[in-house]
């Protein structure tokens, strides 16, 4: 299980997800890049990234699933 909260991943995705800011916050710099350089794969990479987010599928830079909605 991952440390990152994931009620900040989702606010991150839902106001910059164009920009990639939710992914380098869970540390994947390389596809936030990726991101913030096509606006969020041309929108359709942000609206997945927010399904899995909400679900409870996103995971992190070492594979661990974001299921915390808070740091405590």
């Amino acid at each position: 299980m991952s440390t990152k909260s994931r009620l900040v991943a989702l606010l991150l995705c839902v106001f910059l997800g164009s920009l990639g800011v939710h992914r380098f916050y869970v540390g994947k710099i390389g596809t936030g890049v990726i991101w913030l350089l096509t606006a969020g794969c041309f929108g359709i990479g942000t609206i997945v990234d927010f399904i899995l987010i909400c679900v409870g599928s996103f995971k992190d830079k070492e594979g661990n699933k974001i299921t915390k909605w808070s740091d405590n």
